[in-house]
C-alpha cells in the first residue's frame, strides 16, 4: 500500500505545472495564455519597473546585514487595486533568499530583508508587477573574512 501510494503521490507532483523548472507544455492552453512579453524577465532600465537594490559593496562572511529593494530606479511604481506589484524576490547568484508578497494599495514596493551570505556573487532582485513579466535588477557583491 505504502509503495502504491508514493508512486501515485510521485505521479501526480510529475504533472503539476508548478513544480521547479516546469513550462507547459507546447500548445496547451496554460501555454497559449502567456505571450512572450509576459515569460521573459525585463532587464532593460525602466524609470517605474525596474527594482533598484540598496546595500554594501562588500559584507563580513556569515554577518546579517540589510538589502532594500525599491520597485522604480527613477520613481516608486504605483500601488493601485488594477496595477501594482504583486511580489519583490531577492536571489544570491540562482538561489532564491526569500519573496515578499504584496498587497494592492496597502502595501508600497519597498522591501527590506536581512541576510548573511558565506561567499560573494550578484544579488538579484526580481519584482513582477500585475501587467507584465517580472523585472531585473543585479548587484555584485563581495564577501570578506
Amino acid at each position: 500500500m505504502t509503495k502504491l501510494l508514493l508512486a501515485t503521490c510521485v505521479a501526480v507532483c510529475a504533472a503539476l505545472p508548478w513544480r521547479a523548472g516546469a513550462q507547459p507544455a507546447a500548445g496547451t492552453e496554460q501555454a497559449q495564455q502567456f505571450t512572450p512579453e509576459f515569460r521573459q524577465l525585463h532587464t532593460a532600465q525602466d524609470p517605474k519597473h525596474t527594482p533598484k537594490i540598496e546595500a554594501p559593496d562588500s559584507v563580513r562572511r556569515g554577518q546579517w546585514f540589510k538589502v532594500t529593494v525599491t520597485v522604480g530606479a527613477g520613481s516608486t511604481h504605483p500601488s493601485l487595486q488594477e496595477h501594482f506589484v504583486r511580489y519583490i524576490a531577492l536571489y544570491k547568484d540562482t538561489v532564491e533568499i526569500s519573496r515578499v508578497y504584496l498587497h494592492p494599495v496597502y502595501s508600497a514596493p519597498v522591501v527590506t530583508f536581512t541576510i548573511a551570505l558565506d561567499e560573494g556573487g550578484t544579488l538579484r532582485a526580481i519584482a513582477e508587477p500585475t501587467h507584465s513579466a517580472g523585472w531585473e535588477a543585479t548587484r555584485k557583491i563581495a564577501v570578506v573574512p
